[in-house]
C-alpha cells in the first residue's frame, strides 16, 4: 500500500459552498491530506472560515474545528492561494468560461487542480476519471502539461454526479458489449447545492428538468469509456445512451432507472456476479477513501433505497438492484450513488488519492 512521505497541503477553491463544505468534512483527519487554505469570492475573502460560512453550513456533521479559524483567501489572488498548498480542489461557482480560465491560471502556477466542475470535462487533454474505471486516462496529463508549458501543474476532473449511479454497472459489464442504454435519473436537491430550507418548493414536488444534465448523462460515459489517441481522449463509439433527468424531493442520493441491450447476453447470474466482484485501482492500491466493495448488488425487491443505502461504504460505493429481463430491452435495473460523496467531493478526493499514488501529485 502506497503511503506518501509527508502530508500534502491542500487548498479548496469555492470552499464555502456545499461541495466545498463536503470536501472540508471528508478531509478532516485524512491520513494523506491537510487543508491549509480555503478560497472563495471576494465577498468572503478576509473572513474567518466559520464567519464566512455563517448559517449556511449545510453538512449533517458540525464544522471541523481545524478550519474554523482559517482566513478565507480570494480565489482571484492566485499567487497568494497557491503559496501554501501542494494542490487544490476546485468547487467554484462561476460561469464555465470563468472556471476554465481560473483553473488554467492555477495549473500554470505549477499547482495541480482536481476539479469537481464541468468546465474542463470536454477539454480534449483533460482526463475525466472515475478511478475504478479509467484511471489509465491520467496518462494524457503529460500531453496537457506540454500544452500548458508546466512541469507539475495540470487539471484533472471527475464526471457529473448523476452518471455515477449507473456508469459503474456499465463498466462491470463492458465485456458483454452494452450497446443501447435508456436511463432516467432521479436527482437529489443537494446536487443543486440546496437543502429543503433553501428550496421549500421542492417539498412534495418533482421538477422534470435539470439544465444541462441530459447531455452530460448521454455523453460523459462515452469519454469515460474512451481511449487516448495522441494528445487527446477519443470517445467510445460502441454505445448509445439516451436520458431524462428529474429533480426529486430527496436531500442526498441520485437514483437511476436503466434499460440496456447487450451485444452478448451472459445471463442474469453472471451479470450480478460481475457487479459484486468488480474492482479497480483504488481497491488494488488500498487507497484511504476506496470502498472495499465498489458495487454491491442487492437482492431485495425494494432495494436500493435512498434512506437505507445512500451511505453504503461511507457514500463511496454504488448499490444496484432489481436486475431483471425486460420485454423490449435485454435487462432493466436500478442504481444508486451518493451524489455529494461518490458523485462530487468524494469522487474528487478519490481521484486525488489516485493521482498521488501514481506520482502525478507530489509535495512542492
Amino acid at each position: 500500500m502506497f503511503i506518501p512521505e509527508q502530508k500534502l497541503k491542500v487548498g479548496i477553491l469555492g470552499g464555502t459552498g456545499m461541495v466545498g463544505q463536503r470536501f472540508i468534512t471528508l478531509l478532516e483527519g485524512h491520513p494523506w491530506f491537510e487543508v491549509t487554505t480555503v478560497a472563495a469570492s471576494s465577498r468572503s475573502a478576509g473572513k474567518r472560515y466559520e464567519d464566512a460560512v455563517g448559517s449556511k453550513w449545510k453538512m449533517e456533521t458540525p464544522m471541523p474545528d481545524s478550519v474554523k479559524d482559517l482566513i478565507v483567501k480570494d480565489i482571484a489572488d492566485v499567487d497568494e492561494v497557491v503559496s501554501d498548498v501542494d494542490f487544490v480542489f476546485s468547487a467554484v461557482n462561476m460561469s464555465k468560461e470563468e472556471i476554465r480560465a481560473v483553473e488554467e491560471k492555477y495549473a500554470m502556477t505549477e499547482t495541480p487542480v482536481v476539479s469537481n466542475n464541468s468546465a474542463h470535462r470536454w477539454t480534449p487533454d483533460v482526463p475525466m476519471v472515475i478511478p475504478e474505471i479509467n484511471c489509465d486516462h491520467y496518462e494524457i496529463i503529460e500531453a496537457q502539461k506540454k500544452r500548458l508549458g508546466t512541469e507539475r501543474g495540470f487539471i484533472a476532473v471527475k464526471p457529473n454526479c448523476s452518471i455515477q449511479c449507473y456508469t459503474p454497472a456499465l463498466a462491470a459489464w463492458k465485456e458483454f458489449g452494452p450497446k443501447e442504454v435508456i436511463v432516467s435519473t432521479y436527482q437529489a436537491i443537494s446536487g443543486a447545492g440546496k437543502t429543503f430550507a433553501d428550496w421549500p418548493e421542492m417539498v412534495g414536488n418533482i421538477i422534470p428538468f435539470i439544465s444541462g444534465e441530459e447531455e452530460k448523462s448521454e455523453k460523459e460515459p462515452l469519454k469515460v469509456f474512451g481511449h487516448i489517441e495522441g494528445d487527446r481522449i477519443v470517445n467510445d463509439d460502441s454505445m448509445t445512451i439516451t436520458s431524462q433527468c428529474i429533480r426529486v424531493p430527496v436531500l442526498n442520493g441520485h437514483t437511476a432507472s436503466v434499460f440496456i441491450n447487450f451485444e452478448n447476453d451472459p445471463g442474469k447470474d453472471v451479470l450480478i456476479e460481475k457487479l459484486n466482484s468488480y474492482s479497480g485501482y483504488p481497491q488494488e492500491a488500498e487507497l484511504p477513501s476506496a470502498p472495499k466493495q465498489f458495487i454491491k448488488y442487492m437482492e431485495e425487491d425494494d432495494r436500493p433505497q435512498v434512506r437505507l443505502d445512500v451511505d453504503y461504504e461511507n457514500g463511496f460505493g454504488v448499490t444496484v438492484g432489481r436486475l431483471r429481463k425486460d420485454t423490449v430491452y435485454d435487462y432493466k435495473f436500478i442504481g444508486l450513488a451518493h451524489n455529494t460523496v461518490r458523485g462530487a467531493a468524494g469522487g474528487g478526493l478519490l481521484a486525488a488519492e489516485t493521482l498521488v499514488s501514481k506520482g502525478y501529485i507530489k509535495a512542492k
